[in-house]
């Protein structure tokens, strides 16, 4: 729906003075802050007006109004200007996002960091492992009632063992074929990547492939089934933040927050989302499709490794944050952390990525 010049400037002044100030916004105050000459008079018609439209509702207890979920959404799409990091955080950031520490240990520093410059709750997927290492070669060997022994090594060393079971019973050499087929088509390749291709392998497998062929698929695929052992994990800082806020002062509200920390499953749900999207997503209130973060608004961005995405970090406050602060923190956090990743992965320094916002 569209605004005049004068509506848009008026919500959005009325967006930026509740945001600061946390109090339902006036005429008199917006006449005062919007540089608009205009009467109490005019103003209140144009409130009324953006009333109508969802933009701002009236508590009960005040003349004043405040922004709706609607009226949000439009201000950070359209109304928003971001503010640019001081060189104090910026300094931070690039100091502490340092590809000389581990991977697991860089993502926790990122969740820190998040924290710490927001004032809020950072939060990272850490991605699986799956999207970090590459393959290098599987073995397939035989064992005792039609079990399969599989030995799937990567390139930085690691070897998982796991027995499958088999339809019959295969010879050593036919055995034999199958992983060197496997192992000539798949070799240094990520292993997302192998899964990916396996599946699409099997959708457009036709009656006369080759059957070592269709036995290395069939082995691959129970090989790289899923365990819960590969499941997703999320590290999340500074929950604590979230209590000194008073539009989340409500113990009980809090209490079920925390509980979706705990949990996790709905955060992981709502941050892969974010995952394959360039840029900053942001889910405002309802908008995230969980009742328990209705108060709350979710700003996120993928990073990633050599330039695939792997995994999505943020930060959740109340619906009345500040964006222009917050989105800069979470983008160039994102971009620190995929510049570093990818370094660390490479053994080269680390390259900052452009950003996607």
């Amino acid at each position: 729906m569209q605004l005049n010049a004068r509506a848009e400037l008026l919500l959005k002044t009325l967006i930026e003075r509740y945001i600061a100030e946390g109090e339902p916004v006036g005429s008199r105050t917006l006449a005062r802050h919007a540089g608009l000459d205009l009467s109490p008079a005019t103003i209140r018609n144009v409130m009324v007006d953006l009333e109508e439209m969802g933009f701002v509702s009236s508590p009960h207890t005040s003349a004043g109004r405040i922004p709706t979920q609607r009226g949000y959404r439009l201000f950070v799409d359209t109304l928003l200007k971001v503010r640019p990091l001081n060189e104090q955080q910026v300094r931070l950031l690039k100091e502490e996002l340092s590809p000389v520490q581990e991977p697991q240990q860089l993502i926790e520093t990122a969740s820190h960091l998040l924290s710490e410059v927001s004032k809020l709750t950072g939060i990272v997927l850490v991605p699986h492992r799956d999207e970090q290492v590459t393959f290098k070669h599987i073995d397939f060997l035989s064992m005792s009632g039609r079990r399969i022994l599989v030995i799937l090594v990567t390139e930085d060393g690691h070897v998982d063992n796991r027995i499958i079971a088999a339809d019959r019973e295969y010879t050593p050499a036919e055995l034999e074929q199958a992983a060197n087929y496997f192992n000539e088509s798949y070799a240094g390749r990520v292993l997302a990547d192998v899964k990916r291709a396996l599946v699409r392998e099997m959708q457009q497998a036709s009656s006369d492939l080759q059957r070592v062929m269709e036995l290395a698929m069939d082995m691959a695929r129970k090989a790289f089934a899923t365990d819960e052992s590969d499941a997703d994990e999320l590290v999340v800082s500074g929950e604590s933040n979230l209590m000194d806020i008073p539009d989340l002062g409500d113990i009980k509200k809090l209490r079920k927050l925390f509980e979706a920390f705990t949990a996790k499953r709905d955060l992981l749900h709502l941050l892969d989302q974010s995952m394959r999207v360039n840029g900053i997503k942001i889910f405002i209130g309802a908008e995230s499709g969980y009742a328990v973060l209705e108060d709350c608004s979710v700003v996120t961005a993928s990073y990633t490794v050599d330039h695939r995405p792997v995994g999505t970090l943020g930060v959740i406050g109340p619906t009345r944050m500040s964006y222009e602060r917050i989105i800069p923190i979470v983008d160039l956090t994102a971009r620190l952390l995929s510049a570093a990743l990818s370094a660390h992965s490479s053994g080269q320094p680390p390259r900052l990525e452009s950003s996607a916002s």
